[in-house]
């Protein structure tokens, strides 16, 4: 590799470009083996929906890229050979391939295959966004009645998503909206932000737009405010401003401390101590004192848990389902050390045939796949475990013989609008 790397440093212009085509074109026929893979892998379950699961666990992908690997890789191996075939030349990424058969799957059998051989010729040196515009162009074209159908299906299928942006940022979008309501919309949240746009103003229209956006959506401008929930936590000595330790805001990672202090500082936050373990940082109990009453076992599972306990779903523990590791019905009990937060999807996916469940004692969750592939889940530490050596006389043995460090983290609830 060190040769190949010293040979690459030496390349003139055009040869580091014939390089990287070369190279792209070697990942293209790559892709194409995982699809057949992909797609052996689903004949041999039938088209089961737990694949995406197990294929996002394997590749370490998010859920919805596996979802689409898999579709695609079952449409390239039946109904979109020639497509499949520029794969295996190099000649269209799986990028492109992908944007084929999305633009393809509402079509049937026939009507696929006579778009994949019109495309065939129209794909080769496109990129994926052309891509996608000639196969959707081809599919109208194929099936114009289906087209308004599928029009009529994807306006049935809005939804609202969130997506975790870089630090202390995130997005949300209202996904296949009627477009006359998000044009309308759209022109309501430009005009406000316009009129607010005066000569004292300092924020940007794109600023403005965004902040009015959020304000509505919080229930402002008159309208009655909904109460919602977030969790941070963060080090007491962060929020005492001694340290600058990040703090972490569940189900977005972590965020710097002055943003944190920034959060913790509104008016409708609520502060409460967590008893942690300082050897392991795992949460032991919490504290009492509280603007509202403890919620019991349920409210120390979803803060232990912070999000879906499924690796890489990112789901805050708020929206998931408790869930027994071991069945009621079949022996389990309702206790911290058998309960786990998953997502209603991920609830799911545990009483599917071949999938297996096992909570250990330490809160260790582990999820063996029908393949027999393993994959673990430990609760995050609220902060760095301490060296086995540690000593402390700020954590004193508790009555029950835990060790615990009374103030060391605060939780904080935030209710914004």
């Amino acid at each position: 590799m060190k040769e190949v790397n010293a040979a690459l440093d030496s390349l003139e212009d055009k040869d580091a470009i014939d390089a990287a085509v070369a190279a792209s074109e070697g990942i293209a026929r790559l892709e194409a083996v995982r699809f057949r893979a992909l797609a052996q892998l689903n004949r041999h379950r039938e088209g089961a929906s737990n694949v995406v699961q197990e294929v996002a666990f394997a590749l370490s992908v998010v859920d919805s890229y596996a979802a689409g690997l898999v579709s695609t890789a079952a449409a390239l191996t039946t109904r979109l050979p020639r497509t499949l075939r520029l794969l295996d030349r190099g000649q269209v990424g799986g990028y492109g391939a992908m944007k084929v058969a999305t633009a393809t799957a509402w079509l049937s059998d026939d009507d696929a295959r006579a778009v994949d051989a019109v495309l065939e010729d129209r794909l080769p040196d496109k990129n994926s966004d052309q891509i996608r515009k000639a196969a959707n162009h081809a599919a109208m074209m194929a099936d114009r009645d289906g087209a308004r159908k599928r029009m009529e299906r994807h306006r049935a299928g809005r939804r609202l998503t969130i997506r975790q942006g870089e630090t202390g940022v995130a997005s949300i979008e209202v996904e296949d909206g009627p477009v006359e309501k998000v044009a309308a919309a759209y022109t309501r949240i430009d005009r406000e932000a316009r009129a607010l746009k005066t000569g004292g103003e300092t924020r940007t229209l794109d600023q403005l737009r965004a902040d009015i956006a959020l304000d509505l959506l919080l229930g402002g401008h008159g309208g009655k405010s909904e109460r919602s929930e977030v969790f941070l936590y963060m080090d007491l000595n962060t929020y005492l401003g001694v340290n600058e330790d990040p703090a972490e805001l569940a189900g977005h990672g972590h965020i710097p401390a002055s943003l944190a202090r920034h959060i913790a500082s509104g008016p409708d936050t609520v502060l409460r101590r967590i008893i942690t373990d300082p050897l392991s940082g795992q949460v032991l109990d919490l504290g009492r004192d509280r603007y509202r009453p403890t919620a019991g076992l349920g409210e120390f599972v979803r803060v232990r848990d912070r999000e879906c306990r499924r690796p890489g779903c990112h789901r805050p523990a708020q929206a998931c389902d408790l869930d027994h590791s071991v069945p009621w019905q079949h022996g389990g009990h309702t206790a911290d050390t058998e309960l786990v937060d998953l997502c209603r999807r991920d609830h799911r996916l545990k009483d599917e045939p071949g999938w297996i469940y096992r909570l250990a004692s330490d809160g260790t969750l582990t999820i063996t796949t029908p393949t027999g592939q393993s994959y673990d889940s430990t609760p995050p530490p609220l902060h760095e475990p301490a060296p086995r050596n540690h000593r402390s006389e700020r954590s004193p043995k508790s009555g029950n013989g835990r060790i615990t460090a009374p103030d060391m983290v605060a939780e904080i609830r935030l209710w914004p609008g």
